[in-house]
C-alpha cells in the first residue's frame, strides 16, 4: 500500500485532472473538484500575473461554500501547477500567492527545487513532481517532493517515451509514496489499469479539453472528438521540450508534421512571452488516448462516465 497524505487519501475517484496550459481555468477546476476529482491549472494561465490572486480566491471560496453545503459529499482538493524552469520569471510572485491561499496540492514541472517544496510544506501542502524517467524521479524525491507523476508515452503536451509498465515498476521498486500515471488515460477501465500497475491515481488531461468548461476553441474540442492516436505528432519544436500535438493543427499553421525542425529550450519562454503564447495558441496539444473521447460535454458528465466505466471494469475483474 502506498503512503498517502490525508489530502489525497480519500478521493471519491482516484483521478487527478492534469493542468492544461492556456485551457484550464477556475471554471474547469471547480467543476472537476465538485465532480470528485482533483482539478488543477497552471499558475501561468492567469494573465496578467495579478489575475492569479483573483482566480485563487474564486476557487477557494467556491469550494469552501460547496463543502459547507455538502458536508457528506465534499469536493476534491485542487492543485496549482508551477513551471520551475529558470525561464519562468513569475515563479516567486506566484509562489507567494500559493502560500497565501494555502493551495492544497502543488504540481511542479521542468525541474525540481527544494525551495519550492519547502514553501509548500510550510503551510502543510503537498507537492507532486512530474517526471519522464526513473532518474528524474529520484532527484525529485531527493529535493523534497512528496509524490510523483509518471508521464509515460502517449501523454498529451510534454511527455516521455517510456512504457507506463516500465516506468511505474521501476519507480515502485524504491518509492512507496503518492504516484500518479499519465499517458493515454481517457476512460474508467484505463484508470483501473493504472492502479493495477501500481499507481495510486490516473492523471487525465486531454479528455478534459473536450468539456464545456475548458477554455479551448470549439474547433480544438471537435478535433479531440474526431481524432485518433494516428493524428498525434511527437515534437520538441514548440517549447523546446518533447510533447504530443495534433497533426491537423500543425498543418493549419503551415508546417509539415512529418518534417518538423528541432526546437531549443534555450529560446523558449515559459514565463509568458509572446512567442511561447503564440506557439501554444496555434498548436494544439493532445495525448494518444483521444480515440476514447466521443463527444463534448460537461466536466461533471465526463467524470460520471469515468466513474461508471471504472466500476464496470472492477466488476468484470471480480467475476
Amino acid at each position: 500500500m502506498s503512503k498517502l497524505p490525508p489530502v489525497l487519501a480519500n478521493l471519491p475517484l482516484p483521478i487527478i485532472g492534469s493542468p492544461l496550459f492556456i485551457i484550464s481555468n477556475p471554471k474547469l477546476v471547480i467543476a472537476q473538484c465538485k465532480a470528485g476529482v482533483v482539478g488543477s491549472m497552471p499558475a501561468l494561465n492567469a494573465r496578467p500575473a495579478s489575475q492569479l490572486e483573483d482566480w485563487l480566491a474564486e476557487i477557494t471560496e467556491e469550494l469552501a461554500a460547496y463543502n459547507k453545503s455538502n458536508p457528506d459529499k465534499p469536493a476534491a482538493p485542487f492543485a496549482i501547477n508551477q513551471i520551475v524552469h529558470k525561464s519562468n520569471d513569475r515563479l516567486e510572485h506566484d509562489m507567494e500567492l500559493v502560500v497565501k491561499y494555502k493551495v492544497p496540492i502543488v504540481i511542479t514541472s521542468l525541474g525540481a527545487r527544494t525551495d519550492v517544496n519547502d514553501a509548500v510544506h510550510s503551510y502543510g501542502g503537498v507537492t507532486m513532481h512530474d517526471i519522464i524517467n526513473n532518474a528524474f524521479a529520484r532527484k525529485a524525491i531527493e529535493k523534497g517532493a512528496d509524490g510523483l507523476i509518471a508521464v509515460a508515452a502517449g501523454a498529451g503536451g510534454h511527455a516521455g517515451i517510456k512504457s507506463p509498465f516500465a516506468l511505474v515498476q521501476e519507480i515502485r521498486q524504491w518509492f512507496d509514496g503518492p504516484l500518479a500515471l499519465s499517458g493515454s488515460i481517457a476512460n474508467g477501465a484505463a484508470v483501473l489499469a493504472a492502479q493495477a500497475m501500481g499507481a495510486d491515481f490516473a492523471y487525465i488531461g486531454t479528455a478534459f479539453i473536450a468539456t464545456e468548461e475548458a477554455r479551448a476553441s470549439a474547433e480544438y474540442k471537435q478535433a479531440i472528438v474526431e481524432g485518433t492516436s494516428d493524428d498525434i505528432v511527437y515534437s520538441n519544436l514548440f517549447t523546446g521540450v518533447h510533447g504530443n500535438y495534433l497533426a491537423p493543427s500543425i498543418v493549419a499553421a503551415g508546417m509539415d508534421p512529418a518534417n518538423l525542425p528541432q526546437g531549443d529550450l534555450k529560446t523558449m519562454n515559459f514565463g509568458g512571452g509572446e512567442s511561447a503564447k503564440k506557439a501554444w495558441k496555434d498548436i494544439w496539444g493532445s495525448g494518444q488516448g483521444i480515440g476514447a473521447v466521443t463527444e463534448v460535454g460537461t466536466a461533471a458528465s465526463f467524470v460520471e462516465k469515468l466513474k461508471r466505466e471504472y466500476q464496470e471494469a472492477r466488476s468484470r475483474l471480480a467475476l
